[in-house]
């Protein structure tokens, strides 16, 4: 049976690069830019998005979403987001100075981690005194498994971009880092025209100074093949699309001991015969992380505020 031209799958598809509420900015494949407002009331378009649109007047109206190979939530006190998909690794940002909080770095290594994205933690400014401590504190990040990439952007960027590139080249990264970690130095040192884009895409979307609220596509290359995707600064990484039940299975020093427990719905908190916490014991698992674990699993145990 042929397809109608007004049927979605006749239709074009496009990347969102930008998005502001129901607003958001779809590339072509030829590059051009187009604002677009979804077809209904309801919006769940995020950055990366590939979307079928057609065009209307001076934009275009996005008709369907296509499947997605991964989506990344987070979570605020009131409700749970969607805001980037497709993406093929996260690069979370933490730096000698300030000192990133390990909460918050457990927060969003378990949400990629819930949605199948693998993970990279760049450890920015280590030509500062006190890198020494920062990598002791990352050392359990690495035994997990979890690549740490060192660079000070500022004082040494040809070093930084040559550790950096190899990693970003070819990829979708989201870049998600805390106010002064460093992410924005970042971002204009691999896309020098990030601040021009900005502009341009504030302009497209009337967003003015929201812009800055708002989730970011850059290409690093002009054959379009690596991007990285810059998000606002989080004090709060929520996970509440994470069950309790999930939650050990989803932090890899815990999860090597799962199938020690003596009983299958084990919480590792305080049953008997408990392999994850016998770990702990034996210092297999540190006492910090077993602290982690236990906050989270008691706040994703709790009703919903809202």
């Amino acid at each position: 049976m042929a397809t109608r031209a007004d049927e979605p799958a006749a239709l074009d598809v496009g990347l969102v690069v930008a998005a502001h509420g129901r607003h958001v900015i779809v590339e072509t494949p030829e590059g051009t830019r187009v604002h677009c407002v979804p077809r209904g009331k309801k919006s769940e378009l995020v950055v990366g998005d590939r979307v079928r649109w057609q065009p209307t007047g001076d934009g275009g109206v996005i008709e369907q979403v296509e499947p997605r190979r991964n989506l990344l939530f987070r979570q605020d006190e009131w409700r749970t987001k969607s805001f980037a998909a497709n993406l093929d690794q996260l690069l979370v940002l933490v730096a000698v100075e300030p000192p990133f909080g390990e909460m918050q770095l457990t927060r969003s290594l378990i949400a990629a981690a819930a949605a199948g994205i693998p993970t990279v933690i760049g450890l920015n400014k280590i030509d500062l005194p006190g890198a020494d401590a920062t990598r002791e504190r990352l050392a359990p990040y690495r035994a997990m498994g979890i690549t740490v990439l060192e660079f000070a952007l500022k004082t040494d960027t040809d070093a930084a971009q040559a550790v950096l590139g190899p990693w970003l080249a070819d990829r979708t990264t989201l870049v998600l880092g805390p106010s002064g970690m460093g992410k924005s130095t970042l971002i204009n040192r691999f896309v020098p025209e990030a601040a021009a884009q900005v502009g341009e895409i504030s302009q497209a979307l009337q967003t003015g100074r929201h812009t800055t609220t708002t989730t970011t596509w850059y290409w690093l290359d002009a054959e379009r093949r690596g991007a990285l995707i810059d998000s606002p600064g989080f004090q709060e990484f929520g996970l509440r699309q994470v069950a309790p039940t999930e939650l050990a299975g989803l932090m890899p020093d815990l999860a090597a001991h799962l199938g020690e427990c003596r009983f299958a719905n084990c919480s590792h908190r305080h049953e008997p015969g408990c392999g994850v916490r016998a770990a702990a014991a034996r210092g297999e698992i540190g006492e910090n992380r077993m602290r982690l674990y236990e906050a989270l699993h008691e706040e994703l145990s709790a009703p919903p505020r809202y």
